[in-house]
């Protein structure tokens, strides 16, 4: 088992997506995704929501980790951030409580308590992510209905290649809006980058 680093990195820069999507609903025929479109402005006290995650090496790499740990169950998790600073701060790793290698779900109670905390601490959720262990890193169906943070990166990591041995990963991000899937640039700051653009 080992953690990714950048040089792991097969994909991280927007493409088209090919094949269908993943289906974790049994019999269900898979719906026409939509196309990427424009990422919508929002108003309020999220930022004007930019096509790029950008992310420091540290945080990447505790994910990838994560991610094969747990293969070939789907890993799941949290980065947080201060409110409005699309800035990811905070890894929070959650439980799989449905134990699956085709789907995840948080348990409620654990969800519950995480948005409390980031409430208390004036955090966000910036980035949202999971794993597949054996499909491409590109939203399901489900992945796509279940979005409910349009000012989120939903990140997608799969391990189906070298599942939990050293290799490396495809890591991928999006935003989801309204059912509509935009793939977005993936940065990966240095440690000392990352320090420099928080203080």
């Amino acid at each position: 088992m080992a953690g990714g680093g950048a040089n792991d990195v097969l994909h991280t820069a927007p493409a088209p997506h090919s094949g269908e999507p993943r289906v974790t609903a049994a019999g269900a025929a898979p719906p026409t995704v939509p196309p990427p479109g424009p990422i919508p402005v929002e108003t309020g006290r999220r930022h004007t929501l930019d096509r790029v995650l950008r992310i420091d090496q540290a945080t990447y790499d505790a994910i990838v980790e994560h991610a094969k740990r747990d293969h070939p169950v789907e890993a799941c998790g949290m980065v947080a951030g201060p409110i409005g600073s699309d800035r990811p701060a905070r890894l929070i790793e959650m439980v799989n409580a449905a134990g699956s290698p085709t789907f995840y779900e948080y348990d409620s109670t654990d969800l519950l308590h995480l948005y409390r905390e980031m409430d208390d601490r004036d955090e966000e959720p910036v980035v949202i992510y999971h794993s597949h262990s054996a499909t491409e890193a590109y939203p399901s169906v489900t992945d796509i209905n279940l979005a409910s943070e349009p000012g989120a990166h939903y990140v997608l990591v799969s391990t189906r290649e070298h599942g939990n041995n050293p290799g490396p990963v495809e890591f991928r991000s999006y935003r989801i809006v309204d059912g509509a899937v935009t793939e977005e640039e993936v940065t990966i700051a240095s440690s000392t980058e990352a320090a420099e653009e928080s203080s």
